[in-house]
C-alpha cells in the first residue's frame, strides 16, 4: 500500500507531470535539456526527478558529468497501466505543449551547448 501511496504522490505535482511528459516524448533527456525546457532552476528538476526516480517512474545514465533520464523500461503493473492515459492526455496540456515546443528549439550538438555562460 505504501508503495502505491508513493507512486500516486509523484504524479501530484505540475513539474513531475511535464517532465513525465517530455520523457515519454523523447527516448533520453539530459538534466540540462530539462532545465532549460522547464525553465526552473537546476536544483528544482533534480529534486523533482529524484522523486519520479524514487517512486520507479525513471531511472538514469550517468555519462561523464552529465546525467540522462528516460522512462523505466521495467515499470511496475500500475504504472504500465497509466503510461498509455498519461501519453494520451499530458500532450494535450498547454504546458506540455510548449515544452515540447521548446525543447525542438534547442541545439541538439550535446549538453555542452546548453551549459555554455551566455
Amino acid at each position: 500500500m505504501e508503495n502505491m501511496a508513493l507512486l500516486f504522490q509523484s504524479l501530484d505535482d505540475v513539474t513531475r507531470l511535464r517532465i513525465l511528459a517530455l520523457l515519454l516524448e523523447e527516448d533520453e533527456l539530459c538534466v540540462c535539456y530539462l532545465v532549460a525546457v522547464l525553465q526552473l532552476p537546476q536544483s528544482t528538476v533534480s529534486r523533482q526527478l529524484a522523486i519520479l526516480k524514487n517512486a520507479g517512474w525513471l531511472k538514469d545514465r550517468r555519462e561523464g558529468v552529465w546525467i540522462h533520464y528516460s522512462i523505466n523500461r521495467s515499470l511496475g503493473a500500475i504504472q504500465q497501466f497509466l503510461v498509455p492515459v498519461l501519453r494520451n492526455f499530458l500532450p494535450a496540456t498547454e504546458a506540455a505543449r510548449a515544452d515540447l515546443e521548446r525543447l525542438k528549439k534547442l541545439p541538439r550538438e550535446g549538453a555542452a551547448v546548453l551549459a555554455a555562460p551566455r
